[in-house]
C-alpha cells in the first residue's frame, strides 16, 4: 500500500478537524480581500492558492496516505460551506479540485500515486462528462477529446477527463449494452488550454474549456468513471465520485445562500434610521424571515440526509441507490432555495443589487452554480421516480437511473 511522506502532518495532535476549520476561518480576510481581484482575473490570486496549500486544504478530501484530510461528508459539507460563506467561486474551486484529487488518490493504483504524489499532495481537476476518445492499446489508451468547465484546471498539476472507451473502432460496452467510461488523469503539461470563460457568474473559477489530442495514459492513470471501491482511504470514498462531488455541491449552494442573507440583514439594519427603508417594510420582514426558515431548512435536510449516509457507511452497509436520491434530492433542494434567497436579496437591495459588490456578485455566481446538471430539472425528476417506487432495478449513473446491470 502506498503511503506518501506528505502524510507526516497529520500525526500531529494539533491537526484535528476542529483545528483546520479554526485554520480556515483565519483565512477569511485574505479570501474576501480577494474576491473581487480573483473575478476581474478569471482564477483565484496567487495568494489564496499559496494560503489553501499551505494547510493542504486541497486535499480536505483525499486519503489520508496521499497527505489529504479524509474528511468525512458531514465535515466536509462543513468546511466548503464556511469557505461558500467568504466566497463562493473561492469554495467552488475548492471542491472542483477536491473530488478530482481525492478521487485520484483513492482509486488510481500505487505507480500512478506514487508519479502524483510522491512529492507531496497534488491537485488534480477537470471534467469528468465522457467527451473524450479513449482507444485501448496495448499497456492504456490513446485520450483524444475536448472538455468544458474545467473548474479549477487553471491551479492543477494533473487534468481528470471522462472518455469513451474505443476498442477496435468501436465503443466498448458494458453487460447492458451502454458505453464503458473512464476517468483519465493527465500531466497539464499535455492539455491545451483554451482561455474562454466569458460568463456571467462564477468567473474567478476560470472553468474553461480544455482538450487532449492523441496523448497516451497509461492503464494505471485511470479508473472507472462509477468506481466504488477505494484502493486507499476509508469509508467514505465508498461514495464514488457522485457522492464526493455532491457533497461540494450541496455545500456551496448554503454558504452562499446564508451569506446573501446576512448581507441583506445587514442592509437593512445600516438603513433603518432612513424614511421608508425596507427595515420599516412588513412584506420585506416577512419575506426575510421566510427566506431565513427556508433557507435553514435546506440546510437541516442536507445534514440530516448525509448524517444517516454516513452512519450507514460506517456500519459497514452498503452505499444504495435509495441513498443516492437521498443526496441528489437534498443538493437540488439547497440549489433552488439558495437561488430563491438571492432573487429576494436582489429584489429587496434594490438599487445596491446594480452595482459591484457582495449581493450583486453572490447573485450572479448562484444563478451560474444553479445550472450545473447536478442540480437540473432532469435529475430531480429521476430522484422522483426512483422515491416514488418506480425505477426498480436501476442505479444511479453521473447523468441519472440506470440498469444496475450495467456495472
Amino acid at each position: 500500500m502506498y503511503v506518501s511522506d506528505a502524510t507526516r502532518h497529520l500525526g500531529r495532535a494539533d491537526f484535528s478537524f476542529q483545528h483546520l476549520m479554526r485554520q480556515v476561518k483565519e483565512l477569511r480576510p485574505l479570501i474576501e480581500e480577494n474576491a473581487p481581484g480573483n473575478e476581474a482575473r478569471g482564477m483565484l490570486a496567487p495568494a489564496v492558492v499559496d494560503a489553501l496549500t499551505e494547510i493542504s486544504l486541497f486535499g480536505y478530501f483525499a486519503p489520508k496516505e496521499v497527505g489529504g484530510w479524509e474528511l468525512s461528508p458531514v465535515e466536509a459539507l462543513k468546511l466548503i460551506e464556511t469557505v461558500a460563506e467568504m466566497d463562493g467561486p473561492t469554495a467552488w474551486v475548492l471542491f472542483a479540485t477536491g473530488l478530482c484529487t481525492s478521487a485520484a488518490g483513492a482509486f488510481l493504483g500505487d505507480s500512478a500515486v506514487e508519479a502524483m504524489f510522491g512529492s507531496g499532495l497534488t491537485v488534480a481537476a477537470g471534467q469528468g462528462i465522457p467527451n473524450g476518445k479513449a482507444t485501448a492499446v496495448p499497456g492504456g489508451y490513446r485520450l483524444t477529446g475536448k472538455w468544458s468547465y474545467g473548474s479549477g484546471v487553471k491551479h492543477a498539476h494533473y487534468v481528470h477527463a471522462g472518455a469513451i472507451v474505443y476498442e477496435e473502432g468501436r465503443p466498448r460496452t458494458l453487460r447492458n449494452g451502454t458505453a464503458e467510461t473512464l476517468i483519465l488523469n493527465v500531466p497539464r503539461e499535455k492539455v491545451n488550454f483554451h482561455d474562454n470563460w466569458d460568463v456571467i457568474g462564477l468567473r474567478a473559477t476560470g472553468s474553461i474549456d480544455y482538450s487532449i489530442e492523441d496523448v497516451f495514459v497509461p492503464e494505471h492513470f485511470c479508473y472507472t468513471a462509477r468506481v466504488t471501491e477505494p484502493l486507499r482511504g476509508g469509508w467514505t470514498y465508498r461514495t464514488g465520485t457522485i457522492g464526493i462531488g455532491t457533497v461540494g455541491h450541496t455545500a456551496f449552494a448554503l454558504g452562499q445562500a446564508k451569506r446573501i442573507l446576512d448581507e441583506t440583514a445587514a442592509l437593512a439594519r445600516a438603513k433603518a434610521a432612513a424614511p421608508n427603508s425596507i427595515a420599516s417594510s412588513s412584506s420585506f420582514l416577512e419575506g426575510y424571515a421566510w427566506m431565513e426558515a427556508r433557507v435553514k431548512a435546506a440546510r437541516s435536510l442536507a445534514f440530516e440526509t448525509w448524517t444517516s449516509v454516513e452512519n450507514a457507511l460506517r456500519q459497514g452497509e452498503p452505499f444504495t441507490t435509495r441513498h443516492v436520491t437521498l443526496i441528489r434530492l437534498a443538493l437540488n433542494h439547497a440549489t433552488w432555495t439558495a437561488v430563491e434567497a438571492c432573487n429576494f436579496a436582489f429584489k429587496a437591495a434594490g438599487g445596491v443589487s446594480l452595482r459591484s459588490g457582495i449581493i450583486q456578485r453572490i447573485y450572479r455566481d448562484m444563478h451560474a452554480g444553479s445550472q450545473h446538471i447536478t442540480s437540473s430539472p432532469v435529475l430531480l425528476g429521476e430522484c422522483g421516480k426512483e422515491l416514488a417506487g418506480l425505477a426498480p432495478g436501476k442505479q444511479w449513473s453521473f447523468l441519472g437511473l440506470v440498469d444496475a446491470a450495467a456495472e
